[in-house]
Protein backbone atom coordinates (compact mmCIF):
# COMPACT_ATOMS: atom_id res chain seq x y z
CA UNK A 1 0.00 0.00 0.00
CA UNK A 2 1.77 3.12 -1.24
CA UNK A 3 0.90 6.31 -3.11
CA UNK A 4 0.71 4.47 -6.44
CA UNK A 5 -1.95 2.29 -4.82
CA UNK A 6 -3.81 5.41 -3.69
CA UNK A 7 -3.61 6.92 -7.19
CA UNK A 8 -5.05 3.69 -8.59
CA UNK A 9 -8.04 3.96 -6.25
CA UNK A 10 -8.71 7.48 -7.57
CA UNK A 11 -8.88 6.16 -11.12
CA UNK A 12 -11.03 3.20 -10.08
CA UNK A 13 -13.37 5.50 -8.15
CA UNK A 14 -13.90 7.53 -11.33
CA UNK A 15 -14.72 4.29 -13.15
CA UNK A 16 -17.25 3.46 -10.41
CA UNK A 17 -18.91 6.85 -10.89
CA UNK A 18 -19.21 5.96 -14.58
CA UNK A 19 -21.07 2.76 -13.69
CA UNK A 20 -18.41 0.07 -13.28
CA UNK A 21 -18.62 -2.30 -10.31
CA UNK A 22 -15.28 -2.25 -8.49
CA UNK A 23 -14.49 -5.07 -6.07
CA UNK A 24 -13.77 -3.84 -3.43
CA UNK A 25 -14.95 -0.23 -3.35
CA UNK A 26 -11.88 1.98 -3.93
CA UNK A 27 -12.85 4.64 -1.37
CA UNK A 28 -13.31 1.95 1.27
CA UNK A 29 -9.89 0.49 0.45
CA UNK A 30 -8.34 3.89 1.17
CA UNK A 31 -10.31 4.48 4.36
CA UNK A 32 -10.17 1.04 5.97
CA UNK A 33 -6.65 0.27 7.06
CA UNK A 34 -6.69 -3.43 7.84
CA UNK A 35 -5.18 -2.98 11.30
CA UNK A 36 -6.67 0.34 12.41
CA UNK A 37 -10.23 -0.27 11.23
CA UNK A 38 -10.69 -2.80 14.02
CA UNK A 39 -10.97 0.27 16.27
CA UNK A 40 -14.46 0.81 14.86
CA UNK A 41 -15.46 -2.41 16.66
CA UNK A 42 -13.87 -2.08 20.13
CA UNK A 43 -16.30 -4.57 21.68
CA UNK A 44 -14.86 -7.23 19.35
CA UNK A 45 -11.13 -6.59 19.79
CA UNK A 46 -8.40 -7.10 22.38
CA UNK A 47 -7.09 -3.99 24.12
CA UNK A 48 -5.31 -2.06 21.37
CA UNK A 49 -3.03 0.95 21.07
CA UNK A 50 -2.16 2.82 17.87
CA UNK A 51 0.66 5.30 18.39
CA UNK A 52 3.99 6.72 17.22
CA UNK A 53 5.12 7.15 20.81
CA UNK A 54 7.69 4.66 22.03
CA UNK A 55 6.94 5.78 25.59
CA UNK A 56 3.25 4.90 25.18
CA UNK A 57 4.23 1.49 23.82
CA UNK A 58 6.51 0.88 26.81
CA UNK A 59 3.71 1.86 29.20
CA UNK A 60 1.25 -0.42 27.35
CA UNK A 61 3.62 -3.39 27.70
CA UNK A 62 4.25 -2.60 31.36
CA UNK A 63 0.49 -2.57 32.00
CA UNK A 64 -0.43 -5.71 30.04
CA UNK A 65 2.83 -7.69 30.45
CA UNK A 66 2.69 -9.48 27.07
CA UNK A 67 1.89 -7.57 23.91
CA UNK A 68 1.98 -8.03 20.12
CA UNK A 69 3.36 -5.06 18.16
CA UNK A 70 3.18 -4.69 14.39
CA UNK A 71 3.34 -2.07 11.63
CA UNK A 72 0.11 -0.78 10.11
CA UNK A 73 1.13 -1.67 6.55
CA UNK A 74 2.55 -5.18 7.03
CA UNK A 75 1.31 -8.51 5.69
CA UNK A 76 2.26 -12.17 5.75
CA UNK A 77 3.61 -12.06 9.30
CA UNK A 78 6.39 -9.56 8.54
CA UNK A 79 7.69 -7.43 11.42
CA UNK A 80 5.35 -8.86 14.06
CA UNK A 81 6.91 -8.96 17.52
CA UNK A 82 5.76 -10.37 20.86
CA UNK A 83 7.14 -8.18 23.66
CA UNK A 84 7.21 -9.08 27.36
CA UNK A 85 7.45 -6.66 30.24
CA UNK A 86 11.14 -6.29 31.04
CA UNK A 87 12.25 -7.59 27.63
CA UNK A 88 15.76 -6.14 27.06
CA UNK A 89 15.01 -6.01 23.32
CA UNK A 90 11.89 -3.87 23.72
CA UNK A 91 13.57 -0.52 23.03
CA UNK A 92 15.04 -1.61 19.72
CA UNK A 93 11.73 -3.25 18.75
CA UNK A 94 9.82 -0.02 19.40
CA UNK A 95 12.46 2.00 17.55
CA UNK A 96 12.23 -0.38 14.57
CA UNK A 97 8.44 -0.64 14.46
CA UNK A 98 7.89 3.15 14.73
CA UNK A 99 11.05 4.19 12.87
CA UNK A 100 12.15 6.01 16.04
CA UNK A 101 8.78 7.66 16.57
CA UNK A 102 8.17 8.73 12.96
CA UNK A 103 5.54 6.12 11.96
CA UNK A 104 2.35 4.87 13.57
CA UNK A 105 2.29 1.25 14.72
CA UNK A 106 -0.09 -1.00 16.63
CA UNK A 107 0.18 -2.80 19.95
CA UNK A 108 -2.40 -5.39 21.01
CA UNK A 109 -2.78 -7.37 24.20
CA UNK A 110 -1.40 -10.86 23.59
CA UNK A 111 -4.08 -13.55 23.18
CA UNK A 112 -2.81 -16.87 24.53
CA UNK A 113 -5.23 -18.92 22.38
CA UNK A 114 -2.95 -18.31 19.38
CA UNK A 115 -0.75 -21.25 20.41
CA UNK A 116 -3.52 -23.87 20.21
CA UNK A 117 -6.52 -22.38 18.43
CA UNK A 118 -4.44 -20.44 15.94
CA UNK A 119 -5.27 -17.29 14.03
CA UNK A 120 -8.61 -17.94 12.33
CA UNK A 121 -9.37 -16.47 8.91
CA UNK A 122 -13.12 -16.00 8.38
CA UNK A 123 -14.23 -15.11 4.87
CA UNK A 124 -17.09 -12.64 4.42
CA UNK A 125 -18.88 -12.54 1.08
CA UNK A 126 -21.13 -9.48 0.77
CA UNK A 127 -21.29 -9.28 4.56
CA UNK A 128 -22.12 -12.96 5.15
CA UNK A 129 -19.60 -15.44 6.60
CA UNK A 130 -18.62 -18.69 4.98
CA UNK A 131 -19.57 -21.21 7.74
CA UNK A 132 -16.04 -22.51 8.33
CA UNK A 133 -12.83 -20.77 9.37
CA UNK A 134 -9.27 -21.44 8.33
CA UNK A 135 -7.29 -21.84 11.56
CA UNK A 136 -3.59 -21.15 11.08
CA UNK A 137 -1.59 -22.75 13.88
CA UNK A 138 1.89 -21.25 14.48
CA UNK A 139 4.91 -23.45 13.83
CA UNK A 140 6.80 -24.62 16.95
CA UNK A 141 8.83 -21.77 18.38
CA UNK A 142 6.87 -19.11 16.48
CA UNK A 143 4.00 -16.81 17.50
CA UNK A 144 2.76 -15.96 14.01
CA UNK A 145 -0.32 -17.59 12.53
CA UNK A 146 0.64 -16.94 8.92
CA UNK A 147 0.90 -19.71 6.34
CA UNK A 148 3.66 -17.75 4.60
CA UNK A 149 5.95 -18.25 7.61
CA UNK A 150 5.19 -21.93 8.25
CA UNK A 151 1.90 -22.01 10.14
CA UNK A 152 -0.21 -25.18 9.80
CA UNK A 153 -3.74 -24.92 8.39
CA UNK A 154 -6.86 -26.56 9.83
CA UNK A 155 -10.53 -26.19 8.92
CA UNK A 156 -12.87 -25.27 11.79
CA UNK A 157 -16.57 -24.66 12.33
CA UNK A 158 -17.40 -21.08 13.25
CA UNK A 159 -18.10 -20.62 16.95
CA UNK A 160 -21.00 -18.63 18.36
CA UNK A 161 -18.53 -15.82 19.16
CA UNK A 162 -17.17 -15.92 15.57
CA UNK A 163 -20.71 -15.53 14.21
CA UNK A 164 -21.41 -12.66 16.60
CA UNK A 165 -18.29 -10.83 15.39
CA UNK A 166 -19.43 -11.38 11.79
CA UNK A 167 -22.87 -9.99 12.64
CA UNK A 168 -21.20 -6.86 14.00
CA UNK A 169 -18.72 -6.32 11.20
CA UNK A 170 -20.39 -7.81 8.10
CA UNK A 171 -23.23 -5.29 7.60
CA UNK A 172 -20.83 -2.35 7.98
CA UNK A 173 -18.47 -3.74 5.33
CA UNK A 174 -21.35 -4.49 2.99
CA UNK A 175 -22.68 -0.94 3.34
CA UNK A 176 -19.25 0.42 2.46
CA UNK A 177 -18.97 -1.68 -0.70
CA UNK A 178 -16.66 -4.40 0.62
CA UNK A 179 -17.90 -7.51 -1.17
CA UNK A 180 -15.00 -9.76 -0.16
CA UNK A 181 -13.18 -9.56 3.17
CA UNK A 182 -11.23 -11.75 5.55
CA UNK A 183 -11.57 -11.32 9.30
CA UNK A 184 -8.72 -12.49 11.51
CA UNK A 185 -9.91 -13.80 14.88
CA UNK A 186 -7.76 -15.16 17.71
CA UNK A 187 -9.67 -16.77 20.53
CA UNK A 188 -12.69 -14.53 21.03
CA UNK A 189 -11.14 -11.39 19.52
CA UNK A 190 -11.06 -9.67 16.16
CA UNK A 191 -7.49 -8.60 15.32
CA UNK A 192 -7.59 -7.54 11.65
CA UNK A 193 -10.07 -6.81 8.84
CA UNK A 194 -8.47 -7.75 5.52
CA UNK A 195 -10.05 -5.97 2.54
CA UNK A 196 -7.17 -5.55 0.08
CA UNK A 197 -6.28 -9.11 -0.89
CA UNK A 198 -7.86 -11.66 1.50
CA UNK A 199 -6.52 -15.18 1.22
CA UNK A 200 -7.83 -18.54 2.39
CA UNK A 201 -10.28 -19.55 -0.35
CA UNK A 202 -8.11 -22.31 -1.82
CA UNK A 203 -7.25 -23.84 1.56
CA UNK A 204 -10.89 -23.83 2.72
CA UNK A 205 -12.04 -25.31 -0.59
CA UNK A 206 -9.56 -28.17 -0.12
CA UNK A 207 -10.84 -28.84 3.40
CA UNK A 208 -14.56 -28.66 2.72
CA UNK A 209 -15.02 -29.13 -1.03
CA UNK A 210 -17.17 -26.04 -1.53
CA UNK A 211 -16.88 -23.64 -4.44
CA UNK A 212 -16.23 -20.51 -2.36
CA UNK A 213 -14.95 -18.58 -5.37
CA UNK A 214 -18.25 -19.39 -7.05
CA UNK A 215 -20.14 -17.93 -4.09
CA UNK A 216 -18.09 -14.75 -4.45
CA UNK A 217 -18.83 -14.46 -8.15
CA UNK A 218 -22.53 -15.09 -7.47
CA UNK A 219 -22.47 -12.14 -5.06
CA UNK A 220 -20.70 -9.98 -7.64
CA UNK A 221 -23.17 -10.97 -10.34
CA UNK A 222 -26.10 -10.13 -8.05
CA UNK A 223 -24.83 -6.55 -7.85
CA UNK A 224 -24.55 -6.08 -11.61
Amino acid sequence: FDMEYVYSTYILERAALAGALIVNDPAALRDMNEKVYTAWFPDCTPLTLVTRSMREMKDFVAEHERVVVKPLDGMGGRSIFVVHAGDPNSNVIFETITESGERFAMAQQYIKEISEGGDKRILLIDGQPYPHALARIPAPGDNRGNLAVGARAEGRELTARDRWICERVGPVLREKGIIFAGLDVIGDYLTEINVTSPTGIRELERFFGDNIAGLLFDAIEARL
